[in-house]
């Protein structure tokens, strides 16, 4: 760091018109995704196999802004994909809409308190197939999630941010009437109403992206959710997302995703789904 003589020395004889303060306090990132995958059979192939179409998209971006100790942080990541095979209906191969925003206020040089809303749905309807005729389970705001929380936050580097938020209050929604008929636990909603509200919980929320190599990025959310008035080891619900991004070339490039939980209002058991998929990429980003 220059002393303050190097930067008057620095800076002697220079028309101050020409010292322009840096006002640029915001960082932005976009990102753009779209892969195809194909297989197609003759009718006398001796090995088998089903003709198929499948097409997956994501579109994700960040906005953040840091000024003295202020911060403001927003990420949106939308995602969806679907398969068709020959003789069978078209059904989602992926599906998520998460909105997230945070202020915070730094305390120190690594700690901070915050407050943030974040939101999660999906796109479409989602059916059980096993069923005839298949079975609505869910939909757009069926379930739906909006959490907010107040807390401090933990920020060692670029790379890796930590909330603990001990009030985070939730509202589940579901306001699809024939998903409620369907699926009996409603996704935790008392049955006949349309929203749950969870005020006094416990979050946890962390996020690691990291570029490991040059054209190599590996990117991690995980939720912990826990409500105070309903608090046991089952009920505490979990969220693993897992986001591994391989660029080819700088259009091309390799996308593995994976989303896991364990929500004992969805289900009792870890529900899980991954996809690998080979496709285009555009990103964008004012980031040093």
């Amino acid at each position: 760091m220059l002393s303050h003589m190097a930067i008057a020395q620095d800076t002697q004889g220079v028309d101050p018109a020409v010292v322009v303060k840096d006002t640029t306090y915001w960082v932005k990132e976009f990102a753009a995704g779209l892969n195809f995958n194909q297989a197609a059979f003759s009718s006398n192939w001796s090995n088998g196999g089903v003709n198929s179409i499948a097409i997956g998209s994501i579109l994700s971006g960040s906005a953040d802004y840091a000024k003295d100790r202020w911060s403001w942080d927003n990420e949106v990541e939308l995602l969806y994909g679907m398969v068709k095979n020959d003789g069978e209906d078209g059904r989602k191969s992926n599906d998520r809409i998460f909105l997230d925003s945070k202020v915070g206020y730094k305390l120190t040089q690594k700690w901070g308190a915050y407050f943030s809303g974040n939101f999660l749905s999906q796109f479409a309807n989602g059916y059980d197939f096993d069923t005839e005729p298949r079975t609505l389970i869910s939909s757009f705001m069926s379930p739906g999630y909006l959490t907010t929380s107040l807390g401090l936050e933990y920020n060692p580097n670029d790379e890796f941010n930590l909330r603990i938020g001990p009030f985070s209050p939730r509202w589940t929604f579901v306001t699809n009437d024939e998903v409620s008929a369907n699926v009996p636990n409603n996704y935790g909603v008392p049955i006949g109403e349309n929203v749950r509200t969870e005020w006094l919980a416990l979050q946890i929320f962390a996020e690691w992206d990291k570029d490991i190599a040059e054209n190599f990025n590996i990117k991690t959310r995980y939720q912990m959710y826990a409500d105070y008035q309903d608090l046991s080891f089952k009920t505490i619900d979990h969220r693993l997302d897992i986001t591994m991004t391989a660029k080819i070339t700088e259009i091309i490039s390799v996308t593995f995703t994976s989303i896991n939980v364990y929500d004992i209002d969805q289900d009792p058991g870890i529900q899980y789904s991954q996809g690998l998929a080979l496709g285009l990429l555009y990103k964008v980003s004012n980031k040093k």
